[in-house]
């Protein structure tokens, strides 16, 4: 049995604070189609309550992690004029190693983000 799991973290850049209520999906990637595995929305702190993809369904693939940051940035009052340039943003990634801890975070602005595999 895999022992990895995948978590997630939303940082809001420009406010300087956990991105707090943000829908997230998660997929698998299986040839040209994608299956819904996981739907969560972050807590105070920008985290998911619990990993994303626990142990029990933890395996090597090609995943997708979807943000619905448009909601949160109108939530917020940062999306400005319509339509936003950032809305749903989708982060493909490949997960190689069974046993390891995977973390996506994704540092957000109403203009921009970026990520990177975190510890």
């Amino acid at each position: 049995m895999a022992e990895g799991y995948l978590t997630t973290h939303v940082l809001d850049t420009a406010k300087g604070v956990p991105a707090s209520g943000l829908r997230i999906e998660l997929f698998r990637l299986e040839g040209e189609g994608r299956v819904a595995l996981a739907e969560m929305t972050t807590n105070a702190d920008g985290r998911t309550d619990s990993p994303i993809l626990p142990k029990e369904a933890f395996s090597t693939g090609t995943y997708e992690l979807v943000f619905h940051a448009g909601d949160y940035l109108a939530a917020t009052g940062q999306a400005g004029d319509a339509p936003m340039f950032l809305d749903v943003i989708p982060i493909r990634f490949g997960i190689s190693d069974e046993g390891a801890h995977y973390h996506v975070p994704l540092l957000l602005s109403a203009f921009g983000y970026s990520t990177y595999r975190g510890s």
